[in-house]
């Protein structure tokens, strides 16, 4: 039985870049900005460093193959660099990789970074490329937005939801996202938007709404990881651990035959159940404060509240009008402003989660700042489509806690 790895990792220091369209950087230039503010956040030099992971998941657009772009762009003393590609999971993927290694005691201190700069591309959305003959034979007309549209139309199915109730449940998370993300600095949209301007809003793919999905942007974050003991001869006292981090990656079944009726996610649910028997936690609603979820559409987040186990399945839509994942809400859903308002620069969006959590436990989010400081978080990305996709969930908190 896998002992897992809960509170033998700690965080010694994250750092982001600002998220948006950064046309006057490249992606060393992100990659820079978040290294800095996490090496100085760490109090150490690059020379303690032992190892590190780059996620970035469609690297021909901007940093190329291998972990060299990180080791010439943050000048890394020729120590093992790791590029990790898992989809949109692929900055915990980098994290993953990095805790994993100071949990086997390979490294002492490790660096995990994610980066992505897809403004420069020209796309409205992602890059569009064959990734092989299966997909390109399977998949030769889809989107992300029809894909999770029928998500959106199975779970109103499964669970006879009115569509004027899914469609203000949705609406309500948009306009929840943006109230969030308009007090971060390093969000890029950081504009209010009202329940009527998203109810009103160009139909993209019934019933995702212009507003219901997120958009693409660029940027960088990263995190150094140590553990307890190392931390604490740095001198940091308040420790932010790693309870969890557990993958689960579709096998091909949901999409080849019926068992799967296409209204939730399989390997989030899967995930989700390892995550929190690694982190000994068993009722997830009650004793997780904060989280941090895969908003890549409006739907995407109702539904993932149900596959996490913290609503009751049918019931995320009462949850989500009822209030009870807003920013003063018992457990606050995209208090950063989400996907939604940072954008999704693949590779990073899993690291700035994470940031997002490290800040909140030790009080440091600014005007986000919840009122009680959270003990546990947790991230989770999802990566693909919902009939195949992979699930990255990790859980964070204060050590020993």
């Amino acid at each position: 039985m896998p002992q897992g790895i809960r509170d033998k990792v700690v965080i010694l220091g994250m750092g982001c870049s600002k998220f948006g369209e950064r046309w006057d950087m490249d992606a060393d230039d992100l990659m820079v900005e978040a290294y800095t503010e996490a090496l100085a956040d760490a109090g150490i030099e690059t020379k303690q460093l032992d190892a590190a992971w780059l996620g970035t998941a469609i690297e021909e657009q901007h940093v190329g193959k291998s972990g060299v772009p990180l080791a010439v762009a943050l000048r890394l003393p020729y120590i093992p660099v790791t590029r990790v590609e898992n989809y949109c999971a692929s900055g915990t993927e980098a994290f993953r990789g990095a805790v994993y290694a100071v949990a086997s005691g390979a490294a002492d201190i490790a660096l995990a970074l994610g980066v992505e700069k897809l403004k420069d591309t020209g796309y409205g959305g992602l890059p569009q490329r064959g990734r092989g003959t299966l997909n390109n034979m399977t998949w030769p007309n889809l989107s992300a937005p029809g894909s999770f549209a029928q998500l959106a139309a199975a779970y109103r199915a499964k669970h006879g939801s009115a569509p004027e109730d899914l469609k203000r449940a949705m609406a309500h998370i948009s306009v929840k996202s943006h109230d969030n993300g308009a007090r971060n600095p390093k969000a890029h949209l950081r504009n209010r938007i009202t329940i009527d301007t998203v109810l009103n809003a160009p139909t993209v793919a019934e019933p995702l709404g212009l507003y219901d999905c997120c958009g693409v942007s660029d940027g960088a974050a990263c995190a150094i990881v140590t553990t307890p003991d190392i931390a604490r001869g740095l001198g940091r006292r308040d420790l932010v651990a790693v309870k969890a981090l557990q993958l689960a990656v579709s096998n091909g079944q949901e999409a080849q035959h019926n068992s799967w009726d296409g209204s939730y996610f399989a390997t989030t649910r899967i995930a989700a159940t390892r995550a929190y028997r690694e982190a000994g936690i068993e009722k997830p609603r009650e004793q997780v404060n904060l989280m941090e979820v895969h908003d890549c559409f409006s739907v995407t987040e109702l539904v993932t509240m149900e596959d996490l186990h913290i609503s009751p399945e049918g019931r995320a839509v009462h949850d989500v009008l009822d209030g009870f994942f807003d920013a003063d809400g018992t457990m606050p859903c995209q208090i950063d402003g989400g996907l939604k308002c940072f954008g999704h620069p693949i590779g990073a969006s899993g690291l700035r989660m994470i940031y997002e959590m490290y800040l909140q436990m030790q009080g440091r989010a600014g005007e986000r700042q919840r009122k009680e400081t959270p003990r546990i978080g947790l991230t989770h990305n999802l990566g693909g489509f919902p009939h195949q996709n992979v699930c990255s969930i990790s859980i964070i908190g204060h050590h020993g806690a």
